[in-house]
């Protein structure tokens, strides 16, 4: 069994909208075998972006934390090792919650499931995956 983090997008999508996950994501998000979590980064992210009008990050942050928890997902803390992670990564990528999720994911070593193509260059333990186009009506 793995230690899996989810990034924003991947964790918003697994409870929302979880038919944008390929099936092979669905199925490990959602296999109380495997060992998936979420961080206060993940939280963070949805707050300031939703406050800011995101469209993508129109959530209450307090209820995704309460949802992630509900249906088993687990807590990943971030301690100060992994914030001080960050100024050792390559600046591929500025978004600073993805480069928190990254030294977290490092810090812990925890798979990275992620959308976003830039984050596999920081490490193998990232999982990159090709998001489910959306069914049409």
């Amino acid at each position: 069994m793995s230690l899996w983090l989810l990034d924003t997008h991947i964790l918003l999508w697994a409870l929302s909208n979880p038919e944008r996950l390929d099936q092979s994501t669905r199925l490990l998000t959602f296999d109380p075998g495997e060992d998936v979590m979420f961080s206060a980064v993940n939280i963070w992210e949805i707050a300031i972006k939703s406050a800011l009008g995101k469209v993508d990050f129109a959530f209450d942050a307090s209820e995704i934390a309460l949802e992630a928890r509900r249906v088993g997902f687990d807590a990943l803390p971030v301690l100060s090792s992994a914030a001080a992670r960050v100024a050792h990564l390559m600046l591929l990528h500025r978004d600073p919650f993805d480069r928190l999720l990254i030294a977290k994911a490092i810090d812990s070593g925890a798979r990275l499931i992620t959308a976003d193509r830039q984050l596999p260059a920081y490490s193998d333990l990232v999982t990159l995956i090709q998001p489910a186009l959306p069914r049409r009506a």
